[in-house]
């Protein structure tokens, strides 16, 4: 049964083209595709452009194919430009791969021709009908935004390039009661030190691999995270408990370079590791929730606000850049909520 496949614009759409001698078994199954139709001006059936149909007619999917020599020349200097901007390499990396995706997109287009509405397009075209996430898709106007803002022929209005409609999720947050049979399901005092530090601390994954031994100030009783999100430096306050597991901890391990390091001396804690040291508590205590390291961190905010703590030092604590990241802890917070009598009590 032979048949080809290309890709091709139909209607300014990013469609693929399936072209063979009619067959009913193959027609049958084309009509199964969402999204298929027949062109009688070329002839042929054809599908939407995504990655699982690109996969089925063996055609490279867009992640495997590189952009114009334009475009390449263009993310080569966009990465310097972030660089010179001081962006960290992860964040430059995340925006090179984002914009890539999209010059993959336009490869066949001069990049001083690529408009507004063409973002429109690779969004219907690529994103949403890859089923990727709004985060994702953020991610990329993102990059674009400041892609164009260094390409000084454009007809790109960074300006007018909208973002996608964010979902309001609420943090997720355990228990007093979970976070402490997680936090003593160890009896590793690294694993043990590593997860009672995230979560006493409101500690980032990044931010705990990222600790020296003197950035532990016993004397003044805080910890020092230095360079954190957004190339910030800010203290958190050091439980006397927290102090007393990291003296047993120190005089065991005798770290070097980094508060915890990895099998060598000098090397960093993977955070792969870190994720498999919590992965490994929780089957210990049996609590079968999604739960990630972020949790401990969401957990410790909650925590604090149930406590009584004012939203302003919850943000300094976190190292929010803005009081409305911070807000949303209100509403996860029970102590309000828990107050309120419901009136089916009354029935």
């Amino acid at each position: 049964m032979y048949w080809k496949a290309k890709t091709i614009s139909h209607k300014k759409e990013k469609r693929i083209a399936v072209y063979f001698e009619k067959n009913t078994e193959l027609i049958t199954r084309i009509k199964q595709i969402e999204g298929a139709r027949w062109s009688q001006s070329l002839a042929a059936w054809h599908i939407p452009d995504t990655e699982q149909n690109r996969i089925r007619f063996k055609i490279p999917p867009l992640s495997h194919i590189i952009p114009s020599a334009e475009g390449i020349e263009q993310i080569k200097k966009f990465k310097q430009w972030l660089r010179s901007k001081r962006y960290s390499e992860s964040t430059i990396t995340t925006y090179t791969e984002a914009l890539k995706s999209f010059l993959v997109f336009y490869r066949e287009k001069p990049i001083a021709e690529i408009t507004n509405e063409d973002v429109i397009v690779y969004n219907n075209e690529y994103i949403l009908k890859n089923n990727l996430s709004a985060s994702y898709q953020n991610q990329i106007v993102n990059a674009i935004k400041l892609f164009f803002q260094t390409i000084q022929e454009t007809k790109m209005m960074v300006d007018k390039i909208h973002r996608p409609k964010r979902a309001k999720l609420l943090p997720n947050v355990l228990s007093k009661e979970e976070i402490k049979l997680i936090l003593n399901a160890h009896s590793n005092i690294k694993h043990k030190t590593m997860l009672s530090l995230i979560y006493s601390c409101g500690l980032r994954r990044s931010e705990l691999l990222n600790l020296k031994p003197a950035d532990i100030d016993s004397k003044r009783g805080i910890v020092i995270i230095r360079q954190a999100k957004g190339k910030k430096d800010r203290i958190a306050p050091l439980s006397p408990k927290i102090l007393e597991m990291l003296r047993e901890y120190y005089v065991i391990s005798k770290p070097k370079t980094w508060l915890f390091e990895g099998q060598n001396i000098g090397e960093h804690y993977s955070e792969q590791s870190l994720q498999s040291v919590l992965k490994q508590a929780l089957q210990k205590v049996g609590n079968t929730k999604p739960v990630t390291l972020h949790w401990l961190r969401h957990s410790y905010a909650t925590h604090l606000l149930e406590n009584g703590t004012d939203l302003r030092y919850i943000q300094e604590l976190l190292g929010h850049s803005s009081s409305k990241t911070t807000e949303i802890y209100t509403h996860v917070s029970t102590k309000s909520i828990q107050q309120i009598k419901s009136p089916f009590d009354d029935l």
